[in-house]
């Protein structure tokens, strides 16, 4: 049985037509006959999306007790019992009610997938994870419910449901999206124009990069070399020089010209040590190309030109910016420049810019060093100038200068040798030194026209020219060689510095190692493979480029790692020299992912700890805190039924009302341990809306005396976006708290006021106070400062405030009161800029 196929349809904003839409897919898949059931839909009250449901098998819902309330949840098992073909399942990023059977729901989508059921569901850009931040900032509303972006690009179908503002809005103003009470505040805050366009555009770019991830693993898949000019790329060439910043700014001016554009910075070390580049300036021009938003690559190239279309080809670039050469002018009549054999070996898909800069023909300041890897046009100059440039300086001097005598013929035919040799290394040099001896042979020593020699003395200058020619052809190549093995070294050594100071740095993305390592040896894709033991199968521990395998032995290059672990990469096959530079890459790759499991280890350690720190406070608070109350409840409930004494009506209500403190105090230690709990396990979800802080505070001082808080909560205070139940259980503990501290006769005064964006509410109380080292310590669970009385409670009370405080988007900090004592200044946003949302609604923003 295979996995089931996941389709999702994607929106800018609530009310552009997800759920619609998915609703028509599923009539026309049934009217195709397929058996397509409803396994959760919400319709939100809207009319149209409600008549959709007519016609569709509904799968029930799974009812759950939560906190005195019923809830409905979707019921996977009743789906995987049912079988269909596929279902629908809207809200992909909702968070299920505490005692679901998935934590998210997009966890239960998982699950109706590996069962083999297609499953069509429905998600706003708000909600994917590595947006949260960026919606927050255009909206000011934080998504409580996300969903991992990974999620969403694993679905085989992205369908962008896409609407203008000025509809969307048009839409909700007819009352098609939310309660005619609703449209007004929703349109002037979540609905704003502008926000709605930041939204549309996200949207439209994040599903623009899906489908360049598929064009791109669609060109690998059939080798498709061409560029495809779908969007503009721009590659920038970079030589390491300081006119490279000139270049980047140049190509971030271009991309912009174009939505949607993409800048590539490529520096491309030659391995035949072609270019001298400065570490620290590259280290700067990375950092310029990254900060206007494009990327920076180091690639290895034994011919720039050819490397740097390669890689432009690779990604599908559309335009190539380059500098224009600092190589003197003279330099250009021996050898063409990296722009113009670029500009002229592009071809029709790939625009090249010539840009001019101020280093423009100053020379590179280095001399170029030459090897013996040197390309194919090299060498085929270098056989063309050791064979043909003999023949034709033979003609030359038997038609013009026939006379110069049989030792300037030979320095003249050294001379071509020596030219293939630098040229075309030592077999064009070897061919031209045993060309030249036989035209030397046949056409200038006697007898002429043969291959026989009558002088001795020819003889010996022959023999000559050969041992001269092979001597100096043999220096010259060793010469190349040695050059090119100094910038091979080189160049892994800028790779091993390059490991050595991630390792430093502590770095720990897998991903970007490998992805580096893909880029140097211009692999079509890298992974780090592992296994338990030899007759387990193999597993991805991280994979990057198109098309990774999953065997060591179906890759190009396999490098083995210990016994259970191995990089495979694929594209071509590497020459053995390869292998010192891969092996570290390789080494790399294993520390890193040990340092990720480490790491992993080390925060669920973290966690283990802090539990059975808490268990071993909780189990200290329950032996003395909870049984001292107990023991004051059983010692006035034993007196009330002694018949041995006889109490007057003033003990007995003296008795009863301990009884009732005790309890009282019960109900309070119980009721702070459960809020702890829940803060912990992540169980707290907050209800967001509109609330006046006037009518939450006098609300939360009903647990403390009337005389003890002095309250200043002005009428004209703006609105806050808060959960209301979380608000007042923040503030009673917050005033009980001071109270408890704060001296006979001196009132805690509690006031309110408007900052900015923000509310500050202040509780001050005229107790002891708190040292600076400790105002943090005291928010920690189970502490309690100073000599405070041990029944003055398990030492819960400020940490359960902060906790729900942080929850509804709010801040709590300890300050001290002037003149001596302790204030708590609760921090909350203002709702200008936040939708309200219904009573029935578990988010801000709902899909």
């Amino acid at each position: 049985m295979g996995r089931g196929k996941l389709r999702i349809y994607l929106g800018a904003a609530p009310g552009v037509g997800k759920t619609y839409a998915m609703l028509s897919e599923a009539h026309r898949r049934i009217e195709r006959g397929t058996d397509c059931v409803v396994g959760f839909v919400e319709h939100h009250n809207r009319p149209r999306t409600e008549v959709m449901l007519h016609g569709l098998e509904l799968i029930q819902r799974r009812e759950i007790e939560y906190r005195g309330g019923t809830f409905t949840e979707m019921d996977v098992d009743a789906i995987l019992a049912r079988r269909p073909a596929v279902a629908l399942v809207d809200e992909l990023a909702h968070t299920n009610v505490p005692g679901s059977r998935n934590a998210k729901r997009w966890q239960d989508v998982e699950e109706l997938l590996q069962a083999g059921i297609d499953v069509v569901s429905t998600v706003n850009i708000q909600h994917l994870e590595s947006l949260g931040d960026v919606v927050e900032t255009i909206t000011g509303v934080r998504q409580r419910e996300t969903v991992p972006d990974e999620v969403a690009r694993r679905a085989d179908q992205i369908e962008l449901v896409d609407m203008s503002p000025q509809a969307l809005r048009r839409r909700m103003a007819h009352g098609n999206v939310y309660k005619p009470d609703k449209v007004d505040a929703a349109l002037s805050n979540y609905f704003r124009p502008g926000n709605l366009t930041a939204l549309r555009e996200l949207a439209l770019l994040w599903v623009a990069d899906r489908v360049d991830e598929y064009l791109q693993e669609y060109r690998g898949e059939h080798n498709i070399r061409s560029t495809w000019q779908a969007r503009e790329r721009i590659v920038v060439g970079l030589t390491g020089g300081p006119e490279g910043r000139t270049l980047i700014r140049r190509a971030a001016r271009l991309a912009e010209k174009g939505a949607g554009g993409e800048v590539l910075a490529v520096y491309i070390a030659a391995s035949d040590g072609l270019t001298s580049a400065s570490p620290k300036e590259l280290a700067v021009q990375r950092t310029l190309v990254e900060d206007l938003g494009g990327t920076f690559h180091h690639v290895i190239g034994d011919n720039i030109p050819d490397a740097l279309l390669e890689f432009a080809r690779g990604c599908n670039a559309t335009q190539i910016v380059l500098g224009v050469s600092r190589r003197r002018s003279w330099q250009s009549v021996f050898r063409p420049g990296v722009s113009a054999t670029v500009a002229r070996e592009s071809g029709p898909d790939l625009d090249v810019h010539i840009v001019t800069h101020d280093q423009a023909a100053k020379g590179r300041g280095l001399p170029a060093a030459h090897g013996t890897r040197l390309g194919r046009p090299r060498v085929i100059w270098g056989w063309l100038t050791g064979i043909v440039g003999p023949a034709l300086l033979t003609v030359l001097l038997n038609q013009v200068v026939p006379d110069l005598g049989l030792a300037n013929d030979m320095l003249l035919f050294l001379t071509f040798t020596v030219a293939a040799a630098l040229l075309g290394g030592l077999l064009p040099a070897l061919a031209s030194a045993a060309f030249g001896s036989l035209l030397l042979n046949y056409f200038f020593t006697p007898p002429l026209h043969e291959f026989t020699i009558s002088d001795p003395k020819n003889i010996v200058a022959i023999a000559i020219f050969v041992g001269v020619a092979v001597s100096v052809a043999s220096v010259v190549d060793l010469a190349a060689r040695r050059t090119h093995q100094a910038a091979r070294l080189r160049a892994e050594s800028e790779i091993l510095s390059f490991l050595a100071g991630s390792v430093l740095r502590g770095e720990n993305s897998l991903d970007a190692l490998l992805e580096r390592l893909r880029e140097t040896f211009a692999m079509q894709s890298v992974v780090l493979l592992e296994r338990t033991s030899e007759v387990d199968p193999w597993t991805t521990a991280a994979a990057v480029g198109i098309s990774p395998v999953s065997r060591p032995e179906d890759a190009d290059v396999d490098l083995p790692i210990g016994d259970n672990m191995a990089l495979a990469l694929t594209g071509r096959v590497l020459p053995a020299e390869d292998r010192r530079v891969l092996g570290a890459f390789a080494a790399q790759a294993a520390v890193v992912l040990d340092r990720q499991r480490l790491v992993d280890e080390a925060g669920k350690a973290r966690e283990l700890a802090e539990g059975n720190r808490i268990r071993t406070a909780l189990l200290a608070a329950v032996s003395h805190d909870l049984r001292t109350p107990l023991a004051g409840i059983k010692a006035s409930v034993s007196s009330l039924r002694s018949d041995d004494v006889e109490w007057s009506q003033e003990d007995k209500a003296e008795l009863l009302e301990g009884i009732e403190d005790g309890a009282d105090r019960l109900a309070a230690l119980i009721g702070n341990l459960l809020d702890m709990s829940r803060l912990n396990t992540g169980t707290v979800v907050p209800l967001i809306r509109e609330t006046d802080l006037d009518e939450v505070v006098p609300m939360a001082l009903g647990g403390v005396p009337e005389d003890s808080v002095d309250l200043d909560i002005p009428e004209t205070l703006p609105m806050v976006a808060v959960d209301r139940g979380l608000l007042e259980r923040a503030v009673a503990n917050i005033v009980e708290n001071a109270v408890k501290y704060s001296p006979a006769g001196q009132p805690v005064h509690v006031s309110a006021s408007a900052l900015a964006n923000r509310v500050e509410l202040r509780v001050v109380d005229r107790g002891p106070g708190v040292p600076d080292e400790a105002k943090d310590r005291i928010f920690e669970p189970f502490q309690r400062h100073g000599d405070a009385p041990r029944g003055a409670g398990v030492g819960l009370g400020l940490a359960v405030a902060r906790g729900f405080t942080e929850a509804i988007g709010g801040t709590l900090a300890a300050e001290d009161t002037p003149g001596g004592g302790l204030t708590m200044v609760l921090t909350l946003p203002i709702a200008g800029g936040t939708p309200p949302v219904t009573a029935e609604l578990p988010t801000s923003a709902v899909t």
